[in-house]
């Protein structure tokens, strides 16, 4: 699967580039948001193009599709285990406040989402913010 395909599965649920970025700026505190809205983008594409990010985005959007649950139940780690993967995959141990701080506040899209994938979409903008944010977004 390539990220533009992956992209095109995760638009199917409303969830897009575009929002996955505005999500990631509401709660940015910092100058030059244009600049990091474009290099955020550039990351986000890289790591959607990574098979482990893509094997565990599949993996949200095929529980969300297959696993009947209602609502976002108190007892179900198992969503927030795919977040903190994708955050910590790329962003390191640091990825983790930026995973739980994006979990707590649900901005943008993350609010709307179901249970398995506003942790996924979450867990791929804090771990992109940790990376762009620490100066290590060399790929």
């Amino acid at each position: 699967m390539r990220g533009k395909e992956l992209l095109e599965r995760l638009s199917s649920k409303c969830i897009t580039l575009d929002s996955m970025l505005n999500t990631a700026l509401e709660l940015y505190i910092g100058e030059e948001r244009e600049k990091v809205r474009g290099e955020l983008r550039g990351l986000m594409l890289h790591y959607l193009d990574d098979i482990n990010i893509q094997a565990l985005l599949m993996a949200a959007l095929l529980l969300e599709e297959n696993f009947e649950i209602e609502g976002d139940p108190v007892n179900l780690v198992a969503d927030e285990l795919i977040g903190i993967n994708i955050a910590e995959y790329i962003g390191g141990k640091m990825a983790l406040f930026n995973f739980f701080y994006y979990d707590t506040r649900k901005p943008g899209i993350l609010v709307e989402l179901p249970p398995f994938l506003d942790d996924a979409i979450g867990g791929l903008i804090a771990g992109c913010m940790t990376r762009l944010l620490d100066g290590e977004n060399n790929l």
